[in-house]
């Protein structure tokens, strides 16, 4: 693998020019009249202040306005795929999971995120919204490396800069709809109008909808991954004085569909002789569903936002206010049939009626096909117990054997800054501010057992209730943050330009448990088990970080600049949901012998990442390259782990002790001819687990969610048929190498079958019983990583000044790949999503 990406860096660095995501943005006209008229500087905010990208001393990916246009592209999914070193695991569990990973560094599910989203100069502070739609799109940056120190918290792996529509002093607008496979529609308008002396509005909106790619074979419907989003968006500037702008914006956003939408796929290789699946690489899994419950994910969103920007002789004042509130549910069938929590009755009447109507649903359905190694034998009970008449469910089974699953995810906050920065243009240009946001967030997660009558939506059922709830885990989050921040960036010599920033949070951060006193009605425990010796107290905990960031630029000529940047990333600790200790220690720790360190409580995450290249144009700008290398170490990284068991499933961050992760990264744009366009680059990463305490058999392993390359390639025509009509073309090749999603990767795991063996046998009485040592029960998940995948994007179409017409093809080659992979090392298997197939469109587009 080595030697490979070697040559890949080789091939990549004695290449013909291949040219980049964007191409050329729209500056000041000073800016422009300083190269040619048909290739003026692309213009980004990088350090919060316009400069030409070849002068930010740090690799930026630029999305220009018309790159947005001709890819269709609208939200994070869609402009991470064109961006090096750059990938993304989203919509996998329900809408609000994001999780974006910037050279190694991963934001872990159910932790804050990893990547600052900022957009018209706000920082938004809710993950849930890093792939929703965010307005009328006119520019992207994706900045990469620790940006905490400019853009503040959760910016410890990069930063996406977003700047939508501004209103102008004339009407004008924009409708653009499209129709694609698999009844999958979208619709996306703007209109923009002055309103008066200096003052504008934007009016937005956003529909899609669709059946999604796969149906449920079992209810025979399309409710696997199924969508419909629409969002409003309103925005309004105005000049309140030559010297002062105000710019309000609310947005409302409401997604309903499917949720949860995982195979699962064994890992047990000394059950493979009973059937060769129990032991299955998962990149060869034939995706199919069978859930008895329709999965269903809500989510609704309303924010809004006002900066006030004032300019005084020297320097700017710019302060904004961002209230947001992002309520969000989800249900699904459960995962614990084959652990036969529902299946042999207690003492209690639930217990009874899930009992019977487990064993009713199971000899209903035997012989279902279900997905292999699963099969339905006559009885529920798992077939190592009953090798004749024994099931094999896997989790989201037909049968009403694996309970149900109902879970909450409401955060609303409030937060603002202010900031004073110069504005005179000389030699030292400096900013200083202040920021602080308060967040108050519920989690709940509901187990409860199917009776027949679906979902019912709450948390807490009581036992004789039509979902009464076996295990609950319910939890108010309270965080306050406080933050000062200051920089400057000097002008040593006419060629040397050396910034620094620095920056200090604090976090207080709080939980109190609101799951009731109740008993479990099939255990006769508490129904967390994290109650077990009386109610569990409230916490509290307190996470700071001082986050310092070192950059230089050195021009070596006119158009080729040298340039270096180190900093400090941070991202807050905090808490689990309460209980998630006690579970994971009694479920796996004593009963099957494992040392799997989960606190109720999880470190703060702490990185140092250095890099060092060279950027610049030649050809009068027609050519552009950037080329660098970075080395990051990451102190205590966030991880997301996934349980099953018996009591249900189980979400929780644990933390990665020591992490180091170094790569390179080269991107070489070039305008062939006028009106055709060639562009590429590569990213290799190399990563190991240095230490942790966590799962100690892990250390040497790879950095989980991190590819070992990335590959990007395209080309764009825009060539005129007449004096008004042209002919565009676009292609994207992208090619996204291995990737292990956890921690545990070439390794052996003992998991609960493990614990429920060796089985009994009595010679005497039971000659003919099969007897099982506890290794047999032993997991390898060697066969767990993702295999390289490669995705080609087409769109080809005509255009005028005023409409266009494009036909598009996503994935064109239909390339079957896996979204994500999410282990569940004590289950003996992982949960895996299929990634998007190939959908064939029509788009037209009308602007006035």
């Amino acid at each position: 693998m080595r030697s490979f990406k070697g040559l890949l860096l080789t091939s990549a660095l004695t290449a013909p020019a291949f040219t980049g995501i964007a191409h050329a943005q729209d500056g000041d006209d000073q800016a422009a009249a300083e190269t040619s008229e048909a290739n003026p500087p692309i213009i980004v905010t990088a350090r919060r202040q316009d400069e030409a990208l070849i002068d930010v001393p740090a690799s930026v990916t630029v999305l220009s306005a018309e790159t947005l246009e001709k890819t269709g592209i609208e939200r994070a999914d869609e402009f991470v795929q064109l961006t090096p070193g750059v990938t993304i695991v989203t919509g996998t569990a329900e809408a609000g999971d994001t999780q974006i990973n910037i050279r190694g560094i991963n934001g872990a599910r159910d932790a804050e995120s990893s990547v600052a989203l900022v957009v018209d100069g706000i920082l938004k502070t809710n993950t849930a919204q890093l792939n929703q739609d965010q307005g009328t799109l006119r520019q992207i940056e994706i900045l990469k490396g620790p940006q905490g120190a400019l853009y503040g918290r959760n910016a410890a792996a990069g930063a996406i800069v977003i700047q939508t529509f501004k209103p102008d002093d004339f009407l004008e607008g924009g409708v653009r709809v499209s129709a694609a496979e698999d009844d999958t529609y979208s619709a996306t308008a703007y209109i923009a109008t002055p309103v008066g002396e200096g003052a504008g509005i934007v009016l937005s909106g956003n529909y899609f909808t669709t059946d999604g790619f796969y149906r449920n074979g079992f209810l025979g419907s399309n409710t696997v991954d199924d969508q419909e989003i629409w969002s409003i968006d309103g925005r309004f500037v105005a000049q309140l004085s030559d010297a002062t702008e105000l710019d309000i914006k609310a947005r409302y956003a409401d997604l309903s569909g499917a949720s949860i939408n995982f195979n699962a796929a064994f890992h047990l290789p000394n059950f493979a002789g009973v059937n060769p699946a129990f032991f299955e690489d998962v990149n060869e899994h034939p995706f199919n569903f069978y859930s008895n419950i329709r999965p269903f994910n809500e989510q609704q969103t309303f924010e809004v936002s006002a900066k006030v920007e004032h300019e005084f002789d020297a320097v700017t004042l710019t302060a904004w206010l961002l209230y947001s509130d992002v309520e969000q549910e989800l249900g699904a069938d459960g995962t614990s049939a084959d652990f036969a929590r529902f299946t042999f009755p207690g003492a209690t009447p639930d217990s009874v009626a899930a009992s019977n109507l487990c064993f009713a649903t199971t000899a209903n359905l035997t012989g279902f096909p279900v997905n292999q190694p699963g099969f339905i034998g006559s009885n529920p009970v798992p077939f190592i117990f009953d090798p004749i008449g024994g099931s094999t469910f896997g989790p989201y089974s037909p049968t009403s054997c694996d309970g149900t699953q109902y879970q909450i995810r409401d955060q609303s906050d409030f937060s603002a800054e202010i900031r004073l920065a110069s504005n005179n243009g000389g030699p030292v240009d400096w900013q200083v501010g202040a920021y602080y946001l308060h967040i108050d967030r519920q989690v709940g997660v509901s187990l409860g057992a199917d009776l027949g009558n679906g979902i019912t939506r709450q948390l807490f059922n009581p036992a004789g209730s039509a979902n009464p709830t076996t295990q609950l885990y319910h939890d108010d989050f309270s965080t306050n943050v406080y933050a000062v921040f200051g920089s400057a960036d000097f002008e040593a010599t006419d060629r040397l330009d050396i910034g620094i920033a620095l920056r200090y949070d604090i976090e207080d951060r709080s939980v109190t448990n609101l799951v009731p006193v109740a008993t479990d009605p099939f255990t006769g425990g508490p129904i967390n088990p994290g109650q077990a010796f009386g109610p569990i107290p409230d916490q509290s905990q307190t996470f700071k970080q001082l986050q310092p960031k070192i950059s230089l630029r050195y021009a070596i000529t006119d158009d080729v600049n040298f340039y270096a940047n180190w900093g400090i990333g941070f991202k807050s600790g905090g808490f689990n949901n309460q209980g998630s200790a006690a579970i994971v220690d009694q479920a796996f720790n004593q009963f099957i012998g494992t040392n799997i360190l989960i606190e109720d409580v999880f470190r703060k995450e702490k990185s140092s990442a250095f890099e060092a290249g060279v950027k610049g144009t030649l050809l009068d700008g027609r050519v552009n390259f950037d080329l660098a290398g970075y080395y990051t170490e990451i102190d205590d990284m966030q991880f997301f782990e996934f349980f099953v068991g018996a009591f249900g499933l189980l979400r929780v961050v644990s933390n990665i002790d020591e992490v180091e992760v170094y790569g390179a990264e080269f991107n070489l744009n070039a305008e062939l001819l006028p009106g055709w366009d060639v562009f590429g680059s590569v990213n290799l990463t190399e990563s190991e687990i240095k230490a942790n305490a966590s799962r100690p058999i892990t250390v040497g392993n790879e950095s989980p969610y991190t590819a070992d390359y990335t590959i990007n390639l395209g080309t764009q025509l825009d060539l005129p048929l007449t004096d008004t009509l042209d002919f565009v073309a676009r292609a994207d090749y992208r090619i996204t190498g291995p990737t292990w999603f956890h921690t545990v990767q070439d390794d052996m795991s003992p998991t609960l079958f493990s614990g429920l063996l060796p089985l009994p046998a009595d010679p005497v009485t039971s000659p003919n019983k099969l007897v099982l040592p506890g290794v047999v029960g032993d997991a390898d998940y060697s066969i767990t990583r993702r295999d390289t995948f490669e995705v080609l994007d087409v769109r080809v179409g005509v255009e005028t000044d005023r409409w266009s017409l494009t036909v598009f093809a996503d994935n064109l080659t239909n390339e079957k790949y896996l979204n994500e992979v999410i282990p569940a090392i004590e289950f003996g298997g992982s949960f895996i999503s299929p990634g998007a197939l190939r959908r064939f469109g029509v788009e037209a587009g009308v602007k006035f």
